[in-house]
């Protein structure tokens, strides 16, 4: 029996054609995705680099977001420990100018409220990851000691604020500057508490009851710093929440382009697993009669 030899390429273009088909599968379960190539779907793939551009904006804004967070949460909690603080000088100073204490007593209060400025300054120096809260968009500590300054302390930041971006057009104000919160001219809460130590050191009454309704006013001032900060950070969430959307729609958007349906990807291997095989088994009963037929004379 002579096998017709135009039968072989079209045994071994099956052949060829299973083992694509063979291939396909195993990348597509291996990878989980149906586009491993732009020649696998061009159209896919092109929208494709879009999406990949898009989801990595969205993953550089949301990591600002979160730094963003971080910075503003930590400068209101600064910002109420302050106000804790000043309560408490207020506290010593009403005291202190109630007229009955002694040059000990108010040497003890005056020391207790110089304590509380050198918290209020060390508040006003914080930093996270390097970066001070309070010093503007500058990076030099913004409150070191001057004995020259009526304060005892002088401001090296600058009147700048730092902003991020949340968004394609979008940023958020993260910061104010020291020179807004605690050392302005109009509510200067170093200076009041410095005024306070001098009063009591003094012994003047007066002085001291003056004094105390400085720090009072500072510690209504500093609340209302606290407000901008409240502010930021119902923005940031507000973004947050939204780029967290965007990054589902994104996904999802990927998944319809390139993800392949496991159930259906774990079907189409074992198809062309079966198909794989049953193209080897033909070939292998060919290709000997083929060659066969090669060896013998026509009859």
């Amino acid at each position: 029996m002579r096998i017709d030899p135009n039968t072989t390429p079209n045994i071994l273009a099956d052949m060829q054609q299973s083992q694509v088909s063979l291939n396909t599968a195993l990348q597509q379960v291996s990878t989980g995705l149906s586009v491993n190539n732009p020649s696998d779907n061009p159209s896919a793939a092109a929208e494709m680099v879009q999406n990949s551009i898009e989801s990595a904006d969205v993953d550089q804004f949301t990591q600002n977001v979160s730094s963003a967070l971080s910075t503003v949460q930590t400068a209101s909690s600064v910002l109420s420990s302050v106000v804790t603080s000043l309560t408490s000088a207020v506290s010593a100073g009403t005291e202190g100018a109630n007229g009955t204490n002694s040059t000990s007593d108010l040497q003890s209060l005056a020391a207790q409220v110089q304590g509380i400025l050198n918290s209020v300054v060390n508040s006003a120096n914080t930093s996270v990851s390097g970066s001070f809260l309070f010093g503007g968009t500058s990076t030099t500590k913004p409150y070191t000691a001057d004995a020259s300054s009526p304060t005892g302390f002088t401001y090296n930041g600058n009147n700048d604020s730092n902003s991020v971006a949340v968004g394609d057009q979008a940023s958020v104000q993260v910061n104010l500057p020291g020179s807004q919160i605690f050392s302005s001219s109009g509510n200067n809460v170093i200076g009041a508490l410095s005024s306070l130590v001098t009063a009591l050191q003094s012994g003047n009454t007066a002085n001291i009851a003056s004094s105390t309704a400085a720090v009072s006013s500072a510690v209504s001032f500093v609340g209302q710093q606290q407000v901008f900060y409240g502010n930021a950070e119902t923005q940031l969430n507000s973004q947050e929440t939204f780029l967290q959307q965007d990054t589902v729609s994104l996904t999802t958007q990927a998944t319809s382009l390139v993800g392949v349906n496991e159930a259906t990807a774990a079907t189409n291997l074992t198809q062309a697993e079966t198909d794989n095989s049953a193209a080897l088994a033909a070939i292998a009963k060919v290709l000997p009669n083929s060659l066969l037929n090669f060896l013998s004379p026509p009859e």
